[in-house]
């Protein structure tokens, strides 16, 4: 604003230079940034792959030559991290694929005159639920699996029981 008198009093309706605000925009949820499509992001980004291979082996290199405790526990917390987030990335990968393989073979029905089919998220996450077992099945896990699970559900259930105090 301009500078004025203190002793004048200030008019009613005084002239204000307006001053052009800043706009600050996110783009993750701006329009014009386009639309994420993970495909076209995993495509353009995918040289990121290989550098995250060579960092996890720089890592275990490290984790070899490393004789600190301190600094070992560290490598080894980062290492797992590394191996975590790979497997979500390919489980992942792999929920894409099945999503893909499902609506071409809705479209193929639709070419063939059919009324088009989705499945409900319940469908889905059996078929889920059978293709882990399938899997668990081939690497040789699955009983292990179950009794983890067998025992994890023994305790829910035991929480649930009246204990000997409240008698």
């Amino acid at each position: 604003p301009l500078e004025m008198s203190a002793k004048k009093p200030v008019p009613f309706l005084r002239q204000v230079i307006p001053v052009r605000k800043k706009v600050q925009r996110d783009p993750r949820f701006d329009d014009l940034s386009g639309e994420y499509k993970p495909e076209i992001f995993m495509k353009t980004y995918s040289f990121l792959e290989s550098i995250k291979k060579q960092e996890k082996e720089m890592v275990q290199k490290q984790l070899k030559k490393c004789r600190n405790m301190e600094q070992k526990e560290k490598l080894q917390r980062l290492l797992n991290r590394m191996t975590q987030q790979e497997q979500a990335q390919k489980k992942q990968q792999k929920l894409r694929e099945r999503e893909l393989s499902l609506k071409r073979q809705q479209r193929e029905l639709a070419k063939q005159g059919k009324k088009p089919f989705f499945l409900k998220k319940s469908e889905k996450r059996k078929l889920e639920l059978a293709e882990k077992y399938a899997e668990l099945k081939r690497s040789g896990k699955l009983e292990s699996f179950l009794n983890k699970k067998r025992k994890r559900n023994a305790i829910k259930d035991k929480r649930h029981l009246p204990s000997q105090k409240n008698l």
